[in-house]
């Protein structure tokens, strides 16, 4: 099965139609949607939804453009959604130094916050980076060994968060900007380990050729998986293969769950 690792599901663009965006996932060969809590509204949104039906899962978090609203509420809030078997990743987090919705020290305070609770808990965390790479790498490095996973998502980093992510076993997730034109691989994609390989839509954004344009949606996961396959050499069917036991190693057993 293909897993939509990162996926903004609760997103009104969904609204309309979400039932009829999951069963063409399903339709697709998309057997789980990670479905991604950026804010405390948007995560209790992300475990009704997961709660209800089958082959979905939650994360928890603050996202970085929101980093201001963090604080000692925002971290109970945290705390109690991730007691919640559907929550399966804190997230996502990070750093954003691109649009600065909130001030850099903020952001950085409250990632880490976030990395904190994340090794109290045993829970993976996914991390949001745009031109702070030299930051995140140095959270990473003080990080990446008390968490039980660090999740790149939607990878676009430079050599600097490259290399600190591999040196921590960091789990590198790729969304359909590698199907885009002025896509350029950072190393050769034999050269990223295959183990720690995730596909993602990041949807309703970034929608993979040939959809671009379009609102993204978890059907679409599969045009990524493909091209990075294509980029890599191999089989689709054996990445995937490959790519769905990673994701079941990194949230856990949950991901057992199909949609239905």
């Amino acid at each position: 099965m293909l897993v939509d690792a990162h996926c903004h599901l609760g997103d009104r663009a969904f609204d309309e139609d979400r039932p009829e965006v999951v069963a063409r996932a399903r339709a697709a060969g998309v057997g789980h949607i990670v479905i991604i809590g950026e804010s405390i509204a948007a995560a209790e949104r992300a475990v009704a939804l997961a709660r209800a039906t089958p082959g979905l899962s939650a994360t928890a978090g603050v996202h970085p453009h929101d980093a201001k609203t963090w604080d000692a509420a925002a971290e109970r809030s945290l705390r109690d959604l991730l007691a919640r078997e559907e929550v399966v990743a804190v997230g996502e987090t990070g750093l954003d130094y691109h649009y600065d919705h909130s001030p850099r020290e903020v952001q950085r305070a409250a990632c880490e916050a976030q990395l904190a609770v994340a090794a109290e808990v045993g829970r993976p965390v996914v991390i949001h980076a745009r031109e702070a790479d030299e930051d995140l790498a140095q959270l990473l490095r003080r990080w990446g060994s008390r968490v039980p996973a660090v999740i790149l998502h939607s990878f676009s980093g430079g050599a600097a968060l490259f290399e600190a992510g591999r040196a921590v076993g960091a789990y590198f997730s790729f969304s359909g900007m590698v199907t885009f034109k002025n896509w350029r691989w950072l190393a050769p994609p034999v050269d990223w380990p295959v183990d720690r390989l995730l596909v993602e839509t990041d949807a309703p954004y970034l929608a993979p050729v040939p959809h671009r344009g379009r609102r993204n949606e978890p059907a679409f996961v599969r045009e990524t998986a493909r091209e990075l396959a294509r980029a890599r050499g191999q089989e689709p069917e054996v990445l995937e293969a490959e790519l769905a036991v990673n994701a079941r190693r990194v949230f856990g057993a949950r991901l057992d769950t199909m949609l239905a």
